[in-house]
Parts: structure tokens; C-alpha cells; sequence
């Protein structure tokens, strides 16, 4: 891949995530604290922000979304190799997930 294109995808990733975090946030705060794994104080800044805002945020070349978990086992849970039914791994996935600290303020 060219640095250019991966600059887009990454610019669409952003605007993507913006959009979609700012619409969870507004729908339903509390879920989309969970599900995004974001902290009181990022979703306050994500839900003020204007469309300029976001747009100049997302034509960054830095990724604003990342991987909340970095743990194997989730990994190996989320994948299906961990020998259960999707069904339960789901379940056991979400609940480790659920243990892990929202982002900081500072973090984001």
C-alpha cells in the first residue's frame, strides 16, 4: 500500500469512528461509554464537538480509535479458538472486557 492511501483510510477510519462514537454518545451515553470504552470526560469532548471539528480531527494521520484489550485471551475468545461456542466466548470476551479501566481523559 502507498503512504498516501493508507493516509486515507486512515482520514475515513477517523471520520468513521467521530461520527459513529458522537451518534452512540447522544443516543445512549451509557452504552456507548461501554462499548467504546471511553471515560466521562472523552465523551463529553466527543459529543461537543462541531462537523468542522470532526472533520479537521479526522484528516489527521493519526488513528483516533484503537484496540481497547491487548490481552491473548480475548483475542483467542473473540476469534473462536478457545474451543466454547461463540455464543459463551462472546459472553466471557465481554465480561474480561468489562474489567478493563475506561480511557483516561489524559490517555485520549
Amino acid at each position: 500500500m502507498h503512504t498516501e492511501q493508507i493516509s486515507n483510510e486512515i482520514r475515513e477510519t477517523n471520520l468513521s469512528y467521530l461520527m459513529l462514537a458522537q451518534h452512540m454518545i447522544r443516543t445512549d451515553r451509557e452504552q456507548a461509554l461501554y462499548r467504546l470504552g471511553l471515560s466521562e470526560e472523552v465523551a463529553d469532548a466527543i459529543e461537543r464537538l462541531t462537523t468542522g471539528q470532526i472533520m479537521r480531527i479526522a484528516a489527521t494521520n493519526m488513528l483516533m480509535c484503537r484496540f481497547r484489550f491487548d490481552d491473548q485471551l480475548v483475542w483467542s475468545l473473540l476469534g473462536g479458538k478457545s474451543g466454547r461456542s461463540n455464543e459463551v466466548s462472546g459472553v466471557h470476551a465481554a465480561i474480561l472486557m468489562a474489567g478493563s479501566p475506561a480511557m483516561s481523559a489524559a490517555a485520549a
